[in-house]
């Protein structure tokens, strides 16, 4: 065979090592998200959207050195349609990593075809108690809180306050029966009785029967836990029907959450207890806030902050790796033993993968839920039920 010219084989390599260079680029990171577009959540979901986005793109489009691509589906805040809508993700789209969501009833469904297809998950809101006790694995993780935390930090400071006799109002699903469950646990822990349990069901908003019921009732204090939607109705209702006057009302930090401008007066010096306060004035909250405005010209909120820890984890667990996502043993890992530096505060992880986070007392005064005081510091989740 007669050789090549020299300058015709030095082509061809050059030719060849681009061609190999091509050919073991990593591929990006696939990234489903599953939250709520339409309906009552749908403002939340696109808040938990702009955080995740808002950490991949302060690190220049990348984690671990990953080019990030997203994946989404409207999850419709519909349990009925979760199986379906995550096995899209999964087996369609074959994402590495799922993402979702609020609704609880949704998440649960969306922790089992994790389980079932060994996939990551990480839920940046819905604060079902099974996704980290019962149904805790390995490769589930959370970035947000449990029902129960905010609950029960309701309850401290309602028993704090002096009060005996409480009645405990919010919609008949999962999340709210164990928000209701917290608040009991820490007020009668601390002397008081819940005289009364009242709800009704999702997504409906005719609260007055039940609000005649707490007049007629008259406790010392109630405990409420509305999101989205429905939670500035509940305000405006509570406040008509004369109660915010007359009986102390206290709750989980989501009835007032992304929900104040729709809420208007009635929303006003509303005590609320959560994991984040919009004016946490540390370098940290002040910087990512100041950076959420200039990228989507609104305020933060808690979502964002979950959505934004959401990354923040699978960054930490990416680098470990080196963005090598078949190490997954021990990308995991390192996400279950990271410090976590949120906006919110630095939090870690219990054993199950929930974090153990500071919760506020927060007041809402204009736009904004107010830093109040910490009313239960590094506050962990029982993880009941969890065998990991």
């Amino acid at each position: 065979m007669q050789a090549l010219p020299r300058a015709a084989a030095l082509a061809l390599a050059v030719a060849a090592a681009l061609c190999g260079g091509a050919a073991a680029q990593t591929p990006p990171l696939k990234v489903g998200l599953m939250l709520p577009y339409t309906g009552t959540y749908a403002a939340l979901g696109d808040m938990i959207e702009k955080g995740f986005k808002l950490y991949v793109q302060e690190q220049g489009g990348k984690l671990g050195g990953r080019e990030i691509q997203y994946f989404k589906v409207d999850d419709e805040s519909e349990p009925s349609k979760a199986i379906d809508n995550a096995n899209k993700l999964v087996k369609r789209d074959q994402v590495d990593v799922l993402v979702g969501t609020v609704h609880s009833g949704v998440a649960l469904a969306m922790a089992r075809v994790a389980k079932e297809n060994n996939t990551l998950l990480i839920v940046p809101n819905a604060g079902a108690g099974d996704i980290t006790g019962a149904q805790c694995a390995p490769n589930i993780f959370r970035s947000s809180f449990s029902n129960w935390q905010p609950g029960y930090g309701s309850g401290v400071v309602a028993a704090g306050k002096g009060y005996k006799r409480a009645i405990t109002i919010t919609w008949s699903y999962a999340a709210g029966a164990e928000a209701v469950k917290g608040f009991t646990e820490g007020f009668e822990k601390g002397g008081g009785k819940v005289i009364k349990d009242l709800s009704l069901p999702f997504p409906n908003v005719e609260f007055q029967a039940l609000l005649t019921e707490i007049a007629a009732q008259k406790p010392d204090v109630v405990f409420a836990f509305f999101a989205g939607g429905g939670a500035p109705k509940f305000l405006k209702d509570y406040d008509a029907a004369g109660l915010k006057k007359s009986i102390p009302f206290i709750a989980s930090g989501f009835v007032t959450d992304g929900t104040l401008e729709a809420a208007g007066p009635s929303g006003q010096g509303v005590l609320t207890t959560l994991h984040y306060a919009d004016n946490i004035d540390t370098p940290r909250n002040n910087a990512f806030r100041k950076s959420f405005a200039l990228a989507y010209k609104a305020n933060a909120d808690v979502y964002a902050v979950q959505g934004y820890d959401a990354a923040q984890m699978l960054g930490i667990g990416l680098s470990a790796v080196k963005g090598d996502f078949a190490k997954r043993e021990a990308l995991q890992a390192a996400m279950a033993k990271a410090v976590i530096d949120s906006p919110r505060g630095k939090f870690s992880l219990s054993r199950q993968h929930n974090p153990v986070q500071d919760i506020f007392l927060r007041e809402a005064k204009g736009m904004n839920n107010e830093f109040r005081s910490v009313a239960v510091k590094a506050l962990a989740d029982p993880g009941r039920g969890c065998k990991m």
